[in-house]
């Protein structure tokens, strides 16, 4: 089980818990490098005694065995307590269709990892590409819708010949209902953390990212929204997507939880993500992706 403290992602301890079991996906790349070094972290943390175990997954798994996400992998990840996951996929290792491997986005779907939390943090003044802000200066939570929205039609899009290519967008109001319940959620632990001086003080508000003002679809995601706004005490806002890109250049310390869409959140966690990093080390974008009532995959990676 895991939870976020809106900066960074974490293990929440449990009652009578001193010891986790973690399933590792190391990923492709320089990724398992980088999980390596995350394991050092999470050891040095000095918490509870963590088991890891390391399992195939990844483009270079299907080179070798003709399967990115071997059923196997799938269910040590169903019985762990949660997974720590590196980058996936490799550019020149693609489906016949043209699209590349993609495990991590796949086990969300199987999971139904529905709320990715990608917390956005400053920590220090030279990290950000922008002038003026100082440790602490930027720090929002971008959350995303996993399992609904474009990607849903990853596996099921419709191609015609070499002439037409349609993919769709799912909107649902039970999916969309539980983000926004979670971003509601998220936003309260920041304001509680905010009342103890835990945190930098701002307004707490959760602002729904969206395409309202064209699509059907974003619509009725924003009225879905609004509805369970209107049984918080927390203050709601909206923005349309296209604006937010530019909202979070100019002024990302208006922000403080934005929920969206799942191929919205794909492209603004990136942005994000290049508003705290230099231009030395690679962005990354650590992130927790999260189903009610079971465990949690930790993810440290440079966008999919």
């Amino acid at each position: 089980m895991g939870s976020i403290d809106g900066t960074r992602p974490s293990l929440v301890v449990s009652a009578g818990m001193s010891t986790y079991d973690i399933a590792v996906l190391p990923g492709d790349g320089i990724a398992p490098e980088v999980v390596a070094e995350a394991q050092r972290v999470l050891d040095a943390a000095a918490g509870p005694v963590l088991n890891y175990r390391e399992h195939p997954c990844g483009a270079n798994c299907y080179l070798e065995t003709g399967d990115p996400l071997p059923p196997a992998t799938v269910e040590a990840c169903r019985d762990t307590d949660a997974v720590l996951l590196g980058a996936m996929g490799l550019p020149d290792v693609r489906w016949p269709d043209g699209t590349e491997m993609r495990p991590q986005v796949d086990l969300r779907f199987l999971l139904d990892l529905y709320a990715g939390v990608r917390p956005i943090y400053l920590y220090a003044e030279h990290h950000s590409p922008l002038k003026g802000y100082g440790a602490g200066d930027i720090d929002f939570i971008i959350l995303r819708e996993n399992v609904e929205g474009l990607f849903a039609s990853m596996n099921g899009g419709i191609q015609v010949r070499d002439e037409t290519a349609v993919d769709s967008m799912v909107i649902t109001r039970s999916g969309t209902e539980r983000i926004s319940e979670y971003a509601f959620k998220l936003a309260a632990d920041r304001q509680a953390e905010r009342a103890a001086n835990q945190r930098g003080a701002r307004e707490t508000h959760v602002t729904c990212v969206d395409k309202a003002n064209v699509f059907k679809s974003m619509a009725f995601f924003r009225h879905v929204f609004d509805g369970v706004a209107a049984g918080t005490d927390i203050h709601a806002d909206h923005a349309y997507v296209d604006a937010m890109s530019l909202h979070l250049v100019r002024r990302p310390e208006s922000y403080d939880v934005m929920v969206t869409e799942n191929m919205y959140g794909d492209i603004l966690s990136d942005l994000g993500a290049g508003l705290v990093e230099d231009d030395v080390v690679p962005a990354l974008e650590p992130r927790v992706e999260e189903r009610r009532g079971v465990g949690t995959v930790l993810g440290v990676e440079r966008g999919e």
